[in-house]
């Protein structure tokens, strides 16, 4: 756990949940498992308080809790789990995708479930209708069992899967490694796919349709909260929570940058090919796979879409080119049925990190610089004067761009002596490049710009708070006139609260602000590729 992650972390809390969560995350971030005594001690936070910020953290996933390091009757353990804490800078794209696949439905059901933590079925559906209605025309209602189909399409392509029953959560299991002292048992906590009825929807027949909110209905709610829960009881499915799977939209996000690559490299239809190779086995394979499962030439062909109409030889071509190609992408696994193909996942991550990587050498130091880097890539060991000869660059120059790329540590040097006294001039020099090593190093100068960009926009935020909060004022007076249909002057006055300086003030902050979420979610794209390539040399 690096300082520059935890930092991120921090910030990520104290932006979606506030200071007091964020005290108690980064402290546990910071100091591992503890119970809870300690943790209010340690932070100096009233006990009630570190209850409440624990529940949030556990009801997002965000921390586990288990037997302390005394073993069984000793006080519960709490443990922050970072890499949960970063999924949620991920959020808007996990919106983007599932508004993509499965439309507004689609994506307010992730919405709920993100912001909840985790839902039942019956509650995320009557949420979801509820806000559909109110956006639609007066005397249209969005059905429950519109909702409830879509539901059940995310539940079925895995993007959402049932919580662990939490009856399990807090029990050991029969098997345990002994407590250590300064460490705690290692009680593994059942994870989603451990439960056999994951991806089982319960038989829930929800009929009914959304309701339109009015001005008086948040007061009738509060008085209503006894009915209201009455009535999500007997739906059938209490205790049955659903959340996000994130592995199943990182496994989406993977494929999608796959097929991008492919296309960038060869054409549309190689893209297309790749991309039924990947839709046809994106559920039969784990996350953590080598490869997808074994696709006949027949099955790739029956599956291509209906406007790609390519005849069978050419289809052949396009996978032996594919096969062929110096990236690897596609590898041939038998001769069955046409010929077996697979998709070379952990090649292919490989390849997406390297470019990654090369594309920030050439924006940071030029394009020089990327063909000494790339060449020290390909050729793995070369001394000084072989990487000017190689790359054609005069000497002085190419000592510099050698040498500079070594002070940011994207170059090593490796000493080979010829002799046990490691004399210079009896030793060789070599420069080469450690990709991995490489990687991690730029995914952590990656969150410590997401971070840089975070606290930017929170300082932006903070020093234009009085203006912000005038115009939301305004736009709430406005949108209430509006709905008593007010007169066109009375609408008018209220719009020339702001004055023209402040109104300008304003789009500048806004475009400003919109900058730094645009460049927060490019820097996300380039993590998830590392983070997917570094994950993946783990798992080989």
């Amino acid at each position: 756990m690096t300082a520059q992650e935890v930092r991120l972390c921090g910030l990520l809390l104290q932006e979606h949940f506030g200071d007091v969560v964020e005290k108690i995350g980064t402290h546990l971030l910071r100091s591992g498992a503890q119970n809870l005594r300690t943790i209010a001690n340690e932070t100096n936070t009233p006990l009630d308080l570190v209850k409440k910020s624990l529940c949030v953290l556990v009801q997002h996933g965000a921390c586990e809790f288990g037997s302390g390091r005394r073993g069984p009757g000793s006080p519960v353990e709490y443990r922050a789990d970072s890499e949960r804490v970063l999924r949620i800078l991920r959020y808007p794209r996990y919106i983007y995708t599932a508004k993509t696949l499965y439309g507004d439905t689609g994506e307010l059901i992730v919405e709920e479930v993100l912001q909840r933590g985790h839902m039942t079925l019956s509650n995320t559906v009557k949420t979801v209708a509820d806000r559909l209605t109110h956006n639609m025309e007066e005397g249209r209602n969005m059905e429950y069992s519109e909702v409830s189909s879509t539901f059940s399409k995310l539940v079925e392509t895995h993007f959402l899967q049932r919580c662990p029953p939490v009856a399990e959560m807090g029990a050991a299991p029969p098997t345990t490694t002994p407590a250590t002292h300064g460490a705690p048992a290692s009680v593994a906590p059942p994870t989603a796919e451990s439960n056999p009825d994951c991806y089982k929807l319960p038989p829930v027949k929800l009929i009914g349709c959304g309701k339109r909110r009015h001005s008086g209905d948040d007061t009738e709610d509060q008085r209503g909260g006894k009915k209201a829960k009455m009535d999500s009881e007997s739906c059938g499915d209490e205790g049955i929570y659903w959340q996000v799977n994130f592995e199943r939209f990182h496994q989406h996000f993977r494929d999608q940058a796959i097929i991008s690559a492919v296309s960038s490299k060869l054409d549309q239809t190689s893209s297309e090919i790749v991309r039924t190779m990947l839709r046809m086995s994106e559920v039969t394979t784990t996350p953590s796979a080598a490869y997808t499962q074994p696709l006949s030439a027949n099955e790739i062909f029956r599956s291509l879409p209906p406007n790609y109409s390519i005849s069978r030889p050419i289809l052949d071509q396009y996978l032996t080119l594919l096969v062929d190609d110096p990236m690897e992408f596609v590898g041939k696994s038998g001769d069955s049925g046409g010929g077996m193909y697979v998709v070379n996942l952990h090649r292919a991550l490989a390849n997406l990190a390297r470019a990654t990587l090369e594309s920030v050498v050439q924006e940071r130091f030029g394009s020089r610089s990327a063909r000494i880097f790339r060449l020290l890539l390909r050729k793995r060991h070369l001394e000084q004067k072989q990487v000017e000869d190689f790359a054609m660059i005069p000497a002085k120059e190419a000592k510099d761009m050698l040498y500079t790329l070594l002070s940011e540590n994207l170059v090593q040097l490796q000493e080979i002596p010829k002799t046990p006294d490691h004399a210079p001039s009896r030793t060789f020099y070599l420069y080469t490049v450690n990709q991995l090593p490489t990687a991690r190093l730029l995914l952590q100068r990656c969150y410590k710009t997401v971070a840089n960009l975070i606290e930017r926009r929170l300082h932006e935020t903070k020093e234009n708070k009085r203006l912000l909060e005038k115009s939301q004022r305004i736009e709430a007076i406005l949108a209430s006139l509006q709905a008593s249909e007010a007169e066109p002057e009375q609408l008018t006055e209220v719009e020339d609260m702001i004055t023209a300086p402040e109104r300008q003030q304003l789009e500048a902050l806004r475009r400003h602000i919109n900058k730094l979420d645009c460049a927060e979610n490019q820097v996300d794209e380039t993590v998830f590729l590392l983070e997917s390539y570094i994950f993946s040399t783990r798992t080989k």
